[in-house]
């Protein structure tokens, strides 16, 4: 992970998490001395053999899983808080319950791997070098987003980081993801990409083609299944067959992780990278658990009980297990992790507060990004025409255009592609002359 330095004001807020460590003295002298910890579960294997439980890690690296995972915690329960205050419109995934993957996936790679995931994204993005002001201005829809505040929550992107969002349709990413392996091994780089998916996305079509494909030419592909028992509203059982996830590859090995472990999560990927950069394709199921609903129309609480919530809170929870790993080597004590939680709340308090200072994206912006570049395309088309600019109502999920006024922008469009259209004729004329 990158190093740790000195939280100092409010420029932090510009700063990944992984490179920002609290004031509180005993976190800031923390050791980089290895030590071994053993995993709370084992691995099981499919096709291959599992890796070793023993995880070598630091105090430093320990000490930052908390801090991370507390900041992504306390970022999702406030983004709860902005929804139903309505700062943050349209779909909204969280991902409480399951930081370690994040963390433990982000402590086995360099920057130099990709990552590509679904709509439950915010918390990949940070870790992957994303900063909390990026996150809630997207989240708000403002122009400072990691997406210039038109992607909202489901299309965080990082492409200086190599990760490539957030996507909306539910199995989409994972041929992306695949085509990014393939550009890998074509520039032949010696890194990896982890292809993130859930367990409702298990059973899509375009999965298993994609799959096929990395298998065949041994792409440097890690189809990472975050299984947290709900797609959607559905119990993986009512929906698979087989919900045996990381044997869904058949002929491509697979590993079961305990994915609220970070220290198993950890060794899970890096094994899979070594495993991927020499063999191709492997996949790992993270055995985790979302503690709000599918998304925030989902009360999370008609298809699964209350207790069956708790239950995993108090046995199984991300945090909670690295806490005790750290008390129980004398890292810290319960005051100093207590400072740090506090710390982690203010942070992301001050990321809000700025981010709400930050104005929306021009209308304008509503025809950057969308077509080639120098097709004229790009150009707001009342320019053109002399129209009268678009109304923007409440958010950027809510934009009225008159139906006269779209039709003039279909005229517009007709027009241009009729003279695209005369000019190539006219270049394949003085071709043949």
């Amino acid at each position: 992970m990158a190093p740790l330095i000195k939280l100092r004001g409010a420029t932090t807020l510009l700063k990944p998490i992984s490179t920002v460590l609290f004031t509180t003295r005993h976190l800031a002298t923390a050791s980089s001395d290895p030590i071994t910890v053993e995993t709370t579960l084992p691995f099981i294997p499919h096709n291959i053999d599992p890796p070793s439980r023993a995880v070598e890690t630091t105090p430093q690296e320990l000490l930052a899983f908390y801090r991370d995972m507390a900041v992504m915690r306390r970022m999702e329960i406030v983004a709860d808080t902005l929804y139903k205050s309505k700062l943050i419109r349209g779909f909204c995934h969280l991902y409480d319950g399951q930081e370690a993957v994040a963390v433990g996936m982000e402590a086995a790679t360099t920057r130099k791997d990709a990552i590509i995931t679904a709509y439950r994204d915010h918390c990949i993005y940070l870790a992957r070098g994303g900063t909390l002001f990026e996150a809630f201005s997207e989240l708000m829809g403002r122009k400072d987003g990691c997406s210039k505040g038109k992607g909202g929550s489901m299309h965080f992107y990082n492409k200086p980081e190599r990760f490539y969002g957030g996507h909306g349709i539910v199995g989409a990413q994972v041929p992306l993801g695949c085509g990014l392996a393939f550009a890998q091994k074509y520039s032949k780089e010696e890194n990896v990409t982890f292809v993130l998916y859930g367990d409702g996305a298990s059973n899509q079509g375009q999965l298993f083609e994609a799959l096929n494909m990395a298998a065949l030419w041994s792409l440097p592909a890690i189809l990472v299944c975050e299984n947290n028992k709900y797609g959607m509203g559905t119990a993986g059982w009512r929906a698979s067959k087989s919900s045996t996830y990381y044997k869904k590859g058949d002929y491509v090995p697979g590993l079961k992780v305990d994915g609220m472990d970070a220290l198993a999560v950890k060794q899970a990927c890096k094994f899979a990278k070594d495993h991927a950069i020499k063999n191709g394709p492997i996949i790992l199921e993270m055995d985790t658990y979302r503690y709000h609903g599918h998304s925030m129309s989902d009360p999370g609480s008609t298809y699964r009980t209350r207790d069956e919530i708790s239950g995993i809170r108090q046995e199984r929870d991300p945090i909670e297990r690295i806490r005790k790993v750290i008390l129980s080597y004398n890292l810290a004590n319960e005051k100093e992790l207590k400072d740090t939680e506090k710390e982690a709340r203010k942070e992301v308090d001050d990321a809000v507060a700025k981010a709400k200072e930050s104005p929306s994206p021009d209308p304008s912006e509503l025809f950057t990004n969308v077509y080639v570049k120098d097709l004229g395309l790009e150009v707001p088309f009342h320019f053109q025409f002399d129209l009268p600019p678009l109304e923007v109502y409440a958010s950027q999920f809510e934009i009225l255009i008159d139906i006269a006024y779209f039709c003039r922008y279909l005229e517009w469009i007709g027009k241009r592609l009729e003279q695209c259209f005369h000019d190539s004729k006219q270049l394949q004329a003085s071709e043949i002359a």
